[in-house]
């Protein structure tokens, strides 16, 4: 038969304390016993002295057991009662691991008190918190990733069965609409997969030190032909002439991420500016635009998966709602920190351990 914690427990306080009594209760029976026995001995007695001492010998050893047993009693209930106390709250949060494991994930546990007890229900009570996050999570992720091939994969089949029943002629136009929507699913799916190594415990960086103006300059270099063909001007201010430890290829990633977004909401005639200021330990790199903002109610959600301030999820302008959570990602892996800041236009800035 299967014992709860709250018997076992009572079991071990009952046992421990009782046996500590009776092993106290002998010891003072025992030796008041032998005293009386000693005494009388030692300096002899009449008839009536003898009764005297044999009724206050049975006194004492009478008072010795009511005591005992009383004794023994109260550390049963004691035991009892400790024992509920400090299996309620264990019993209670396994109760909740119970139902956790089954999917509900809304199970609190309630924790009175300030102890180590109270410490472990509050952290499973955030455990429960994070994985209901982390589930909610998932299931956005899900919708989202499933909205964002559902688009461009009905664009292709309304394309490719107009084609097919002779309703439109194959034209260069049409196919290369079917090409960039190919395009899109081929982008959406690499991103995806950069997201899926980044969160896995295996993903390193390969760090090495580098010259951070060759840095910057390689990654304006590489969006320069973009923000010319739509009108935009990219201006590099002066770099801090200094040298970082870094993954080349990931912080250029991250750069040219922010630059295209960064072009994507500035209007043609609009400035994009890079700097870099050197504080203390850290490089703080800021990528500035005159673009048309953002509120500052959306401000904390700019890095989640899929997000898009833009409501109408138009991908001519929102693109495909991951490329922030790459920098983010890619930041944060190496030490660092990302925040946006929107006002008139929109300044990102990265803080990076030199």
């Amino acid at each position: 038969m299967k014992h709860g914690l709250r018997f076992r427990l009572s079991l071990l306080l009952i046992g421990v304390g009782s046996g500590m009594l009776l092993i106290a209760g002998i010891s003072m029976i025992v030796e008041t016993h032998y005293h009386f026995r000693m005494y009388q001995d030692q300096y002899g007695m009449d008839q009536n002295m003898q009764g005297l001492n044999l009724h206050l010998e049975q006194a004492l050893l009478q008072s010795i057991v009511w005591t005992l047993l009383g004794a023994v009693i109260l550390t049963i209930l004691i035991s009892l009662y400790v024992a509920k106390r400090f299996s309620a709250p264990l019993i209670e949060m396994k109760r909740a691991a119970e139902q956790m494991t089954q999917g509900k994930l809304s199970v609190r546990t309630i924790m009175k008190g300030n102890d180590e007890l109270a410490d472990l229900g509050n952290t499973l009570n955030h455990l429960a918190e994070q994985l209901q996050k982390q589930e909610r999570l998932r299931i956005s992720m899900t919708e989202d990733i499933a909205h964002e091939l559902r688009t461009p994969l009905a664009t292709l089949k309304s394309h490719m069965l107009a084609m097919l029943d002779q309703i439109w002629e194959p034209t260069p136009a049409r196919i290369r609409a079917c090409y960039e929507e190919t395009e899109r699913l081929i982008s959406l799916v690499a991103d995806l997969e950069q997201l899926t190594s980044m969160d896995s415990p295996h993903f390193r960086l390969v760090k090495k030190l580098d010259y951070l103006p060759n840095l910057i300059d390689q990654s304006a270099n590489i969006v320069i032909a973009a923000f010319m063909e739509k009108g935009v001007q990219l201006v590099t201010d002066s770099i801090p002439a200094v040298s970082i430890h870094i993954d080349r290829d990931r912080f250029i990633q991250m750069l040219v991420n922010i630059l295209s977004n960064a072009l994507k909401f500035t209007p043609e005639g609009g400035l994009v500016r890079i700097g870099a200021e050197n504080q203390q330990d850290m490089i703080v790199i800021a990528v500035q635009d005159t673009g048309t903002g953002i509120d500052s109610a959306e401000l904390p959600y700019v890095f989640e998966r899929f997000y898009r301030t833009d409501k109408s999820r138009n991908r001519k302008f929102g693109g495909n709602g991951i490329g922030l959570t790459i920098v983010k990602k890619l930041v944060e892996a190496h030490g660092g920190t990302v925040w946006i800041e929107s006002t008139s236009g929109t300044t990102v800035f990265i803080s990076l351990p030199k």
